[in-house]
């Protein structure tokens, strides 16, 4: 598939794109001059085997890594180098494949956490809690109370997440990253280690809050049904390299992407 072209993005249609991207460690290619791009709203799918390089493309997007080679546009302009926290400033926010929670903390106050980038009032006045400080922490909190509604996390909003079972732990995660308001939200694997009935209430969650707050979703995800059920378009990658793009049931008779999964035996 062709590489987003200008007028695409100048048309607004496509929120991120990825234009001929590397990155090399040493001599091992993690991604090879990949092009791709996530459009507005929709829900797009990153696959591939073990060593794919699905991971090093989320670590690219969200500013980890820098690459090599190529070209990002984000919102309609080039990307300079940036780090995760600028890209987090620029509405980018992310979940990882293993839980990456404060576990002495609270589920509410985790989620908290979140809102820091839209505090404006200084440390001092944070700490004195006086004045217009209090009352945006007032509104942080109320935004973050129906955050946790809508994730139907109210019982265990005082409980320490490190004593939460694993699913209520990626749940609080994604709320974490909710609370950031983003543009773009990247999901490392959000159904990875959960049982069926978890992997149910995340799924449904993952179409709530694209249905709900309209954030365009991109996720890296190891479980062919989930990803067939909730992707709009999935990018396939195996060594590095793009081998299939377009739609769920496209890809799912691609014979590359077969070959890719299954071994070419088969």
């Amino acid at each position: 598939m062709r590489a987003p072209s200008e007028h695409d993005i100048a048309a607004g249609n496509v929120l991120l794109a990825v234009e001929n991207v590397s990155l090399a460690f040493g001599g091992v290619k993690a991604v090879a001059g990949v092009s791709f791009d996530i459009r507005k709203g929709e829900i797009r799918a990153i696959i591939g085997p073990n060593g794919a390089g699905k991971t090093s493309m989320l670590n690219i997007i969200n500013g980890f890594y820098q690459p090599q080679q190529g070209r990002i546009t984000f919102k309609g302009r080039p990307r300079a180098a940036m780090r995760p926290y600028e890209a987090a400033l620029g509405g980018i926010a992310r979940t990882f494949q293993n839980v990456a929670l404060f576990k002495g903390m609270t589920a509410l106050d985790n989620i908290m956490a979140g809102r820091t980038l839209k505090m404006r009032r200084g440390f001092f006045w944070q700490l004195l809690r006086l004045g217009p400080a209090l009352a945006e922490e007032i509104e942080q909190r109320r935004r973050v109370e129906e955050i946790i509604d809508f994730l139907k996390i109210q019982h265990i909003r005082k409980i320490q997440v490190g004593k939460l079972p694993y699913g209520l732990q990626k749940r609080v995660e994604l709320g974490r990253a909710l609370a950031m308001e983003p543009d773009l939200l990247l999901l490392d694997e959000p159904m990875a280690g959960m049982n069926l009935e978890e992997k149910e209430d995340m799924s449904r969650f993952v179409l709530d809050v694209n249905a709900h707050y309209g954030t365009t979703i991109a996720l890296i995800e190891h479980d062919m049904g989930v990803v067939m059920d909730l992707s709009d378009r999935v990018l396939v990658l195996d060594h590095g390299v793009k081998i299939a793009d377009g739609t769920p049931a496209e890809v799912q008779a691609d014979q590359a992407v077969i070959d890719a999964y299954l071994g070419l035996s088969h």
